[in-house]
């Protein structure tokens, strides 16, 4: 797969679709039929984990491993939308 060139972002459909899957497993997870670990978290009890994975991100960042840096980049994106869906299903905004 060709990569964008730098400061250019995926094309739209791409990251749409990317994002739109990603979206909808956090989606599932918190569904009935989901993970219970995942259903049962809010905003508040959710924060040490997210708190925990900006901090990875800035270890992996110090450590300048750019392989650790993407796979914590991902983590952290994860735990935005997860964080995200939670607010949603609190109906606290939308996602």
């Amino acid at each position: 797969m060709n990569q964008p060139a730098p400061g250019t972002p995926p094309p739209a459909d791409q990251l749409e679709s990317s994002f739109r899957k990603l979206c909808d497993v956090v989606a599932k997870l918190r569904s009935p039929e989901g993970c219970p670990w995942d259903r049962k978290q809010t905003l508040a009890t959710i924060k040490p984990y997210t708190l925990e994975e900006a901090y990875e991100l800035l270890e992996a960042i110090d450590s300048g491993d750019d392989t650790a840096i993407v796979e914590e980049l991902g983590d952290v994106l994860l735990q935005v939308v997860l964080d995200a869906q939670i607010g949603a299903d609190e109906g606290r905004f939308n996602i």
